[in-house]
């Protein structure tokens, strides 16, 4: 099992930036990847970005590339969304979500196999 729970969501003017959080627990060590994943009303929930645990290599949308850094930090088992720039398109729930096996495409919602509950960024014009 493993648990993730986001944090940082907000409101904030076009133009600005937030950080989210994402903290994990439980089997960490056994997740391939990690990645966020948004979802606005009316819409499916979209691949933003994917960091590795072990290697860092980092996956990004190309609606959020230039824009938006993925990291992690090992020793606090977490992983961070820094958005800068922010857009009203990016006005959605964000989820964190855990990839456990290699081999599985990381765009895909479905690959992941546990979810955090997700955190509200809300981008005003």
């Amino acid at each position: 099992q493993v648990q993730l729970v986001e944090s940082g969501g907000g409101l904030v003017q076009a133009g600005g930036s937030l950080r989210l959080s994402c903290a994990t627990s439980g089997r960490t060590f056994s997740s391939y990847a990690v990645g966020w994943f948004r979802q606005a009303p009316g819409k499916e929930r979209e691949f933003v970005s994917t960091i590795t645990w072990t290697t860092g290599s980092t996956y990004y949308a190309d609606s959020v590339k230039g824009r938006f850094t993925i990291s992690r930090d090992g020793a606090k088992a977490t992983v961070y969304l820094q958005m800068n720039s922010l857009k009203p398109e990016d006005t959605a729930v964000y989820y964190c979500a855990a990839l456990l096996g290699r081999g599985r495409p990381i765009f895909v919602p479905d690959s992941y196999n546990y979810w955090g509950q997700g955190t509200q960024v809300t981008v005003s014009s």
